[in-house]
């Protein structure tokens, strides 16, 4: 996944460290597995590893950007290394999400459980074509209503789940009303400001990669048959 320029997203650490943006997906992978350890205390580099299907040594370089959370023959602290995680990369508190578009993509993101699990909150729906309908508890409102109370919605991560030609208006109108982070589901570049942070889940593509890894493999396998 790449910003709207087509660049890799980066964050950066509290000592102005510029983390990749491929560590960051493991990060994340691993707060997924870290909030699975329920009532655990402890665990080691080789179990979390394992769990998360990278090396030891991989995992023990990407976690040195947290911080030094870990003990020599110990292992890590599990509460302390999700805090630190969290932490890192921006979810230590609950982040409130807006929608774009509320088809049938639409729809299955606003009533996502994971979401909530992973401290995400929908808070608003818009579509112009959907207005009234209720989904996941939360009704859905025309585009202008989010123009018009854009300042409840200045702090929170907006997504945009319209066709590929509504696509670069619904970024403007999440860029006029302030917010900074966007999720782009649409099948199309978008271009965004200074300052404004577009990653885009391109589904088609995804799916075109794997068809490619899986004839690379059968055409491997066919080569050592014969």
């Amino acid at each position: 996944m790449t910003t709207a320029a087509g660049q890799p997203l980066t964050a950066r650490t509290t000592d102005g460290r510029r983390i990749p943006e491929a560590t960051l997906g493991r990060l994340s992978l691993y707060l997924r597995m870290v909030d699975q350890l329920t009532g655990r205390t402890l665990i080691s580099s080789g179990e979390l590893a394992t769990l998360s299907g990278v090396n030891p040594a991989m995992l023990r370089r990407d976690l040195s950007w947290v911080g030094t959370v870990g003990t020599r023959g110990v292992g890590y602290d599990v509460p302390t290394l999700r805090a630190r995680l969290a932490e890192t990369l921006g979810v230590e508190q609950s982040r409130t999400v807006v929608i774009i578009g509320v088809g049938n993509l639409g729809h299955a993101l606003a009533g996502y459980a994971g979401l909530a699990a992973r401290g995400f909150s929908v808070v608003g729906l818009f579509d112009p074509g959907h207005v009234g309908e209720v989904v996941g508890g939360i009704t859905v409102r025309p585009i202008e209503e989010l123009r018009t109370a854009g300042e409840n919605y200045r702090d929170s991560i907006g997504v945009i789940a319209t066709p590929a030609h509504a696509a670069q208006d619904a970024l403007d109108i999440l860029v006029e009303v302030g917010i900074t982070g966007v999720l782009s589901f649409a099948p199309t570049t978008l271009r965004a400001p200074a300052g404004v942070d577009v990653r885009r889940v391109d589904l088609a593509s995804e799916l075109q990669i794997l068809a490619f890894h899986q004839r690379q493999k059968s055409r491997a396998s066919t080569k050592g048959a014969s």
